[in-house]
């Protein structure tokens, strides 16, 4: 019955003239639970930030790696295939809002998205121009979804008070743009890298705080008192028990009282015991959790200093890499992005894109590249440019000129 009445609806469309819009046909089965109702986000987005960005060294480093390399790419502006110098998005890019420049909003934005797997900028436009962008929280967002499966408005609330932000369609300016990495679970949020790497912060905060413990303990496993009485008894009594414990408390605990001789009554010996660190190997169970948090932000461990890594021969190719498989990937989708959500306002045929040339770490491959292009006696000087990502000159297509 459904399926007739779509086809009846489909074909009095056709008849009029009024337009058919597209849906895909299992947003219906999205929206039936969720419609019109926020969509809380699928974990306790506190803990992962005080637990992994605020207390674990490696995943901290990680984030801020990311999140700084990522925003110190500058923009290029394409109209069609010809690069732009001077743009309103350009301007808008440089100079977001009062507060922020546009190094710092982006650092903000990929910061959120590293550690939750979603990150939210809003537009704040004015007779229809965006004349600022500024970063959302993400553990304050929530979607709402609509009829078709997908968020028709996001809820922000703080401090008691939520705002909705209606994403209309029509063509008209969005004022979210959210930008989620891959989750195969969820169908509104990301996953955040420190949920895979929750368990190796697990265990490196765990060893750290064993390190402590053992350093608060003058760097020396506990060991035991053994008690004998003259009559070969083994027991103490209550209050003998409970004054030696205080004793212990009060006089040989901390790293104040490290190195403290201990004073023995009779019947009473101290036997260390046999565990040690090195039989505990928690020094390696560290590195080895440091380099599972570091896989799982894509960084290459050698850049975080972590010993016991020995995948890439020097410093450079691992720099390298980490911006090959890492940072660039991460701009590149947030280019497109970008791109996609503003070009209601700025037009389109405007496209964003990262400028590779400016980007220190790749230099060598950069200039590699020229040396061997240039070395191309059969290819134009127009081909050369086009080769490297420049747009071709007046004259460049003769092969003559392409060798001079």
């Amino acid at each position: 019955m459904n399926s007739f009445l779509q086809q009846l609806a489909a074909r009095f469309a056709m008849a009029t003239g009024a337009p058919a819009k597209k849906a895909s046909a299992t947003g219906r089965l999205m929206s039936l639970h969720a419609q019109g109702r926020p969509v809380w986000t699928p974990r306790d987005y506190a803990s992962l930030a005080s637990e992994g960005y605020g207390r674990n060294a490696v995943a901290y480093r990680c984030v801020r790696m990311i999140a700084e390399a990522a925003a110190s790419v500058p923009w290029l502006l394409y109209e069609e295939r010809r690069e732009l110098d001077r743009h309103p998005l350009l301007d808008l890019l440089a100079r977001p809002n009062p507060v922020q420049g546009g190094v710092f909003l982006m650092e903000a934005f990929y910061g959120h998205l590293q550690i939750a797997g979603n990150a939210y900028l809003e537009a704040v436009g004015v007779d229809g121009d965006i004349r600022e962008l500024h970063v959302l929280r993400p553990d304050r967002m929530k979607a709402v979804p609509g009829r078709n499966g997908w968020p028709e408005a996001y809820d922000y609330s703080m401090g008691g008070r939520s705002v909705r932000f209606k994403q209309d369609g029509g063509g008209a300016q969005r004022p979210i743009l959210h930008l989620a990495l891959f989750h195969p679970t969820n169908d509104y949020y990301g996953q955040s890298p420190l949920e895979a790497a929750a368990i190796g912060i697990d265990i490196h905060n765990a060893a750290g705080a064993w390190n402590k413990a053992l350093l608060d303990n003058s760097a020396r496993p506990s060991g035991a008192l053994v008690y004998t009485s003259a009559e070969g008894s083994g027991n103490l009594a209550d209050e003998q028990f409970e004054r030696l414990k205080r004793e212990l408390k009060d006089s040989h605990q901390g790293s104040a009282n490290a190195g403290r001789p201990l004073l023995l009554e009779g019947g009473l010996d101290w036997k260390a015991m046999s565990f040690s660190p090195k039989d505990m190997d928690f020094i390696e169970a560290k590195h080895v959790a440091a380099r599972e948090v570091a896989l799982a932000f894509g960084v290459p461990p050698m850049l975080l200093g972590i010993p016991g890594d020995n995948t890439f021969s020097n410093y450079a190719e691992a720099n390298r890499t980490f911006w090959r498989q890492t940072v660039l990937p991460c701009v590149g989708k947030t280019a497109k992005a970008l791109s996609a959500w503003l070009r209601p306002t700025f037009g389109p045929g405007l496209r964003l894109w990262y400028d590779i040339d400016r980007v220190e770490a790749l230099s060598t491959e950069r200039e590699a590249l020229w040396e061997r292009v240039r070395n191309a006696d059969f290819l134009t000087i127009n081909e050369k440019r086009a080769a490297v990502g420049y747009q071709p000159i007046d004259g460049g297509d003769s092969l003559d000129a392409g060798a001079m």
